[in-house]
């Protein structure tokens, strides 16, 4: 009689460790991001923009590599230049794996952005960061799927304008699915730890 309570007692032992042993198989570990986790997000799926070389991008033009986009405008005095020189640090903290980051800069300013603007602009980054344009009317759609928000702010002279925008990076994995917000000011480090979780 104890022989046999004693192979129930192991029969079911077994039995809950092999349960056990499923669901961890089953249930994936999820990263813990210091950003704020926007995994399965249902907006900000991809765009259709054109480089300042002039060439047609979408998010597939990137696969293989994590995507940090930023909206901004090149005559914005202080959170763009920040946000593109920390995501070149970033890049430079990353080492080898740095490669495998795109930087893409969206400007909400298409009026003074010209392409060429543009190309001196992220040159003085990264000569790999591609700076992204459209027209305003898709500029309008575009901030609305990505909950992006900028307005234009009138100067003394009808040039002389400022634009106030949203401050942030989307970031995406490398199958091209949004996974980050990325808060201004949060540091290179930052990113480049959470970027880390992302490549491996």
């Amino acid at each position: 009689m104890k022989k046999r309570n004693a192979l129930k007692i192991i029969a079911t032992y077994a039995l809950f460790t092999g349960a056990a042993a499923i669901i961890t198989a089953c249930s994936e570990k999820k990263p813990s991001f210091v950003g704020i986790d926007l995994t399965g997000a249902d907006y900000a799926k991809d765009f259709a923009l054109t480089d300042h070389n002039g060439q047609p991008r979408t998010l597939k033009d990137f696969a293989g590599k994590v995507v940090v986009m930023f909206f901004g405008y090149v005559q914005c005095p202080d959170v763009c230049p920040t946000s593109m020189a920390e995501l070149a640090e970033v890049k430079r903290l990353l080492g080898k794996d740095g490669e495998r980051v795109q930087g893409l800069f969206v400007t909400v300013d298409p009026a003074r952005d010209t392409p060429e603007v543009l190309k001196g602009y992220m040159a003085a980054f990264d000569p790999t960061f591609l700076a992204l344009y459209t027209t305003p009317e898709k500029l309008a759609a575009l901030a609305k799927d990505y909950k992006v928000y900028y307005k234009k702010v009138e100067g003394p002279t009808p040039t002389s304008y400022s634009m106030d925008h949203s401050a942030g990076s989307y970031v995406y994995d490398t199958q091209g699915k949004l996974r980050l917000y990325n808060r201004y000011g949060s540091g290179a480090a930052v990113l480049a730890a959470d970027i880390k979780l992302l490549l491996q």
